[in-house]
């Protein structure tokens, strides 16, 4: 096979040079991602470029090189349950494998969750940890581990919603050991929403609450009922749905509780475990049944800035709460838990996209060391297409994630419509493609693949968890249609849109930016048509629609890294990206693509996989 021509700039030595790579495992994660570098550079804010690349740098080499080796253990020795101690007593104790321990120990440690509440993260031009070091925090972790990501991702949103919503003694008590960066003072938080008779039908929750006697303490409840699908299972703080004592009915009777391990007199709580779950991968994280039985819980309910007892309320109800316990009944509770849900949900869409690029790299690593008839398969024409393909399609999901991370640092409302929406669209996207990355990983590496002792089995286990948490794709799907119902958050996405394709002043986007403004009109012609449709007719498009709208974001996005490429680095590389995604995803083109002369794949090869700048006069 002839050498590709007109790809790089003369003399370029790859940037990722994958033939002297003998696995992922033991890389600076940082140091090997150059995109990830890229939208540091492009993210952060010009006075927190050293803060942003400090920290990003130390968690790429910690993940890459510690805590990745640790999670192949851990995956074979996942966590076990210790019912009851040896006198019979039920204990109700998560045992977790030491490498598990080791790697929490090495994230509270090194500021995975408590870099965000210090001073030096106040500091920052916007005085809060930039939202590209947090999401760059779970893209890499989520390489080496998604379960270990699903935890640490609870316990940062039940920080926010305790910290926003809890009675004062039970914020001042727990949001220390929740935000601690010591691993011997950190305590865990956990979100148990899934019942047997609903997953995502939470109206039909069964689990009721009653209010405490006074001498209880301010706040305290006692939660009655069982939860179905519970991770994190030995958090120390627990959120979860309940229905109040005459609440009524749906979703607007429920509330939120915080549910402690341990009851205020220091005995264990009414959380009691049926079993953990046997699952088919994200074994790190603990899963299972409970119970509560007059679990003590207290009601999340305050608003920040609030005094205590201050929450709005409709007014007492026949049997209900008193005017003082009003976020009992304010038909609210669902809102504070969806708090956490938003949150959680983004994560999910990280889980979804730190696979893929796992399952590109370890793709890339053994398709430049495995030989057949004669040659290395990375100089196969099919495999390089492959390769291509995923390579694009992470970035593509780092530039609909790291977006979404953005609108949701901001405090605006448009902002906030616009994240509304970009969650959503980036767990569609990046979930379904980690399963699909992960799969194709498994392939490139043929029988080996299959095989557990190679790295990608487990990618390929772990990624079918991530269309289902959190909301299936035909529960994300409909999301997207009520955010556009209930907030007009297609209008936040679309000006977003205008604004990347306004910056595509050079000529080689200029034929892309065309192509993706006819694919806008396009997108918002099937929404006015959707919305005078037939309901059933709406709801069964919503799939289509939502893919549509994903990927006019993600190419729109693209299309504004490579303006900033261009200005600020002089390479056409995503550029070229960029026309390719949207050939792929946007255009129709005749005979399937056969007929096309795109060689994107084979005369850029090299450029796109090893992260070589290409000349603007080659494109």
């Amino acid at each position: 096979m002839t050498a590709p021509t007109h790809s790089t700039r003369t003399g370029d030595a790859p940037a990722i040079d994958y033939a002297n790579m003998d696995a992922a495992i033991g890389q600076s994660w940082w140091d090997a991602d150059p995109n990830l570098r890229q939208l540091v550079e492009r993210l952060a804010h010009k006075d927190d470029r050293t803060f942003a690349e400090k920290h990003l740098q130390n968690m790429g080499s910690v993940i890459g090189e510690r805590l990745a080796p640790r999670s192949e253990l851990t995956d074979k020795n996942p966590p076990r349950l210790e019912k009851f101690d040896h006198w019979g007593v039920e204990v109700n104790e998560v045992v977790h494998h030491q490498s598990a321990l080791d790697n929490k120990r090495d994230l509270w440690d090194n500021g995975f969750l408590g870099l965000r509440w210090t001073d030096e993260a106040k500091n920052t031009s916007a005085g809060h940890i930039p939202p590209v070091v947090q999401t760059g925090f779970l893209y890499l972790l989520n390489q080496a581990d998604t379960g270990m990501a699903c935890g640490i991702g609870m316990t940062s949103s039940a920080a926010g919603v305790i910290n926003r919503h809890a009675p004062p003694h039970i914020k001042d008590l727990f949001l220390p050991h929740l935000t601690a960066m010591n691993f011997g003072e950190a305590w865990a938080g956990g979100m148990f929403m899934t019942e047997v008779r609903g997953g995502s039908d939470l109206a039909s929750s069964e689990c009721t609450a009653t209010k405490a006697p006074p001498e209880a303490g301010d706040g305290t409840w006692r939660i009655n009922g069982a939860k179905w699908f519970c991770s994190n299972l030995d958090a120390e703080a627990i959120l979860t749905l309940a229905r109040p004592e005459g609440g009524r009915a749906g979703l607007g009777g429920l509330a939120t509780f915080m549910v402690p391990k341990w009851r205020s007199d220091g005995t264990r709580n009414g959380t009691h475990i049926r079993r953990l779950k046997d699952k088919l991968g994200t074994k790190s994280v603990p899963t299972g049944e409970v119970d509560f039985i007059d679990a003590e819980a207290y009601l999340m309910g305050r608003e920040a800035g609030e005094a205590p007892h201050t929450a709005r309320a409709e007014g007492p109800r026949s049997g209900s709460a008193s005017a003082d316990d009003g976020a009992a009944s304010d038909g609210r509770g669902i809102n504070r838990m969806m708090e956490m849900v938003q949150g959680s949900r983004f994560g999910v869409a990280l889980m979804g996209l730190g696979i893929m690029r796992r399952s590109f790299v370890e793709a890339a690593i053994y398709a430049h060391h495995r030989s057949a008839f004669g040659q290395l398969i990375a100089d196969y024409p099919l495999v390089r297409e492959t390769l291509v393909d995923m390579a694009i399609e992470v970035e593509a999901g780092c530039a609909l994630a790291f977006e979404a991370a953005e609108a949701g640092g901001r405090r605006d409302e448009e902002s906030r419509r616009l994240y509304r929406i970009l969650v959503p669209l980036a767990k569609f996207r990046c979930t379904r493609k980690g399963v699909e990355l992960a799969s194709q990983a498994v392939e490139m590496h043929g029988g080996n693949g299959y095989i557990e002792n190679w790295p990608v089995a487990r990618q390929l286990r772990d990624a079918q968890c991530h269309p289902i948490w959190e909301g299936t794709e035909n529960i994300i799907c409909l999301d997207v249609l009520r955010a556009m119902q209930k907030e007009h958050a297609d209008d936040a996405l679309f000006a977003r849109v205008e604004q990347s394709l306004g910056t595509a002043e050079h000529p080689a986007l200029a034929g892309t930016a065309s192509q993706v403004g006819r694919s806008v009109d396009e997108c918002r012609e099937a929404i006015a048509y959707l919305d005078k449709a037939p309901q059933d007719q709406r709801l069964l498009h919503a799939r289509r629609l939502t893919a549509f709208m994903a990927d006019v974001a993600q190419a729109a996005l693209l299309v504004e890294e490579a303006a900033w490429e261009l200005e600020h680095k002089s390479s056409g590389r995503k550029a070229v990206i960029a026309r390719y995604f949207v050939r792929r995803k946007l255009a129709d083109e005749p005979l399937r693509g056969i007929t096309s002369d795109d060689r994107t794949a084979l005369d850029h090869f090299e450029a796109i996989v090893g992260y070589l700048p290409i000349a603007p006069a080659a494109i």
